[in-house]
């Protein structure tokens, strides 16, 4: 019976959040991380005192290098070798970063990098170990994963991205909801970016989802950037499960969804 209490809780309380590498980084400048935006984030997750497992993405200190080296096209140089290596302890740079921002605001959160608990198989997830994942959510830590280099079936190595790793969180949880924490207000029928036409979308569902065209952004990025992101929020509204889109820049913000209180986001709606 205690077991599954525990399936039912996990399974409609947790809370799937992603913090973009456009709100903790400067995408622009390579190993720019911005300590005052993720602070304000961290004391916003610790004041909604939800279950979490927390995602966040490589911003400039991933995609800049992995762009470099053409690292998601798989092994096809030997300098390459020395390009995963340099973008995995980058980003691993930034990810000690958010722990230490997270702990600094009383946040038992520990660290599970990607490429020692999955693989990919052609850009594809081939297999994952969520178990780890359990174990710390039992001992009610906060389980922190990021977008990283990793090794790949096919390939040899490619990237597997925050938002690969969303989906499989959410394929395999079923959580309460999955929030983006990005740059902008959320999804817009253009990039508001580049067309000051672009109208922005509150409420939105997966059949209309099906027909938005979102252009990618300025930015040096590797994993096709929103249009990728759409396709993945696709993915979990098929689960059922509704995600939330908010500026993370706006204070706030990210409080009042965890908690369920009403502030400017899009809400896709799970079927």
């Amino acid at each position: 019976m205690k077991t599954l209490f525990r399936l039912y809780w996990i399974m409609w309380i947790m809370i799937i959040l992603k913090l973009g590498g456009s709100v903790i980084t400067n995408k622009g400048k390579q190993c720019s991380f911005r300590q005052k935006t993720t602070s304000s984030l961290a004391k916003e997750i610790k004041k909604a005192n939800k279950e979490i497992i927390l995602v966040h993405g490589a911003g400039s200190f991933g995609h800049i290098l992995a762009k470099q080296y053409k690292l998601n096209e798989g092994h096809l140089r030997e300098d390459q070798l020395k390009g995963f290596s340099i973008t995995h302890a980058t980003v691993q740079k930034l990810n000690s970063l958010i722990l230490k921002t997270l702990h600094d605001n009383n946040i038992p959160a520990v660290s599970i990098p990607p490429h020692s608990i999955l693989r990919l198989n052609n850009h594809k997830l081939m297999q994952m170990d969520y178990n780890i994942f359990e174990e710390y959510i039992n001992g009610n830590f906060v389980p922190v994963t990021f977008g990283d280099v990793v090794l790949d079936k096919k390939l040899g190595f490619s990237i597997c991205s925050g938002d690969l790793l969303v989906s499989a969180l959410a394929e395999y949880f079923k959580p309460e909801k999955v929030v983006f924490v990005i740059d902008e207000d959320g999804l817009y029928t253009a990039n508001p970016k580049i067309n000051k036409n672009a109208k922005f979308i509150d409420d939105v569902k997966l059949k209309d989802l099906e027909r938005l065209t979102t252009a990618a952004d300025s930015h040096a990025d590797v994993t096709r950037g929103m249009g990728g992101k759409v396709d993945i929020i696709k993915n979990v509204a098929r689960l059922g499960v509704d995600t939330v889109l908010l500026n993370g820049n706006k204070p706030g913000r990210l409080y009042r969804v965890l908690v369920g209180k009403d502030t400017k986001y899009t809400i896709v709606r799970g079927m």
